[in-house]
């Protein structure tokens, strides 16, 4: 019964960038070797082919890995890039497509923007069976105006909305991530 109750630890590929990039086919088998069931992907797989696409899913596949989520520039989740971002995700298997980068955002009212983004989004992401989420760093949690951006994309995204908790960066933020 412990077995079955247990949380799989996955992988974010952006952790192994730099031999990733050089190898992808190659990299997998070892993260799969090391014992991760589940991978992140980050930005670089928006740009492969279809086919290549498809055939690190049919690795994945032989190795039992998972693909459920993928970190993403917020160019993908602009409306021209987002239906590539949903077939790219399918044929990963990815339930999530979340946004790692809100670029770089000054004032809450740009925070409310990537908020907005964030929601319509969401909405294109959930007709096709996903979600949309947001992977914070350490500026979500600096108050700006008496706020935190952080708050500002809770209160303005939908609740189905999953956001992704960097608990490093909140820490080194000067947040308490369990408050």
């Amino acid at each position: 019964a412990a077995a079955a109750k247990k949380i799989p630890v996955g992988l974010e590929l952006y952790s192994v960038r730099d031999v990733l990039e050089k190898d992808v086919l190659g990299t997998l088998p070892a993260i799969a070797k090391i014992g991760y069931p589940i991978v992140e992907f980050y930005g670089p797989y928006f740009s492969w082919t279809e086919e290549f696409t498809q055939s690190v899913r049919v690795l994945m596949d032989d190795l039992g890995l998972r693909c459920k989520s993928t970190h993403n520039d917020n160019r993908n989740f602009r409306p021209e890039n987002r239906q590539k971002a949903i077939d790219r995700n399918k044929m990963l298997g990815a339930k999530f497509i979340v946004m790692a980068s809100a670029g770089n955002p000054k004032t809450l009212d740009d925070w409310k923007a990537v908020a907005d983004t964030l929601s319509t989004a969401s909405e294109t992401f959930r007709a096709a069976g996903l979600r949309a989420g947001y992977h914070n760093h350490q500026t979500e949690f600096l108050p700006l105006e008496d706020k935190r951006p952080i708050e500002v994309i809770a209160a303005n995204t939908p609740k189905d909305l999953m956001l992704q908790l960097d608990v490093g960066t909140c820490v080194d933020a000067g947040s308490d991530p369990v408050a």
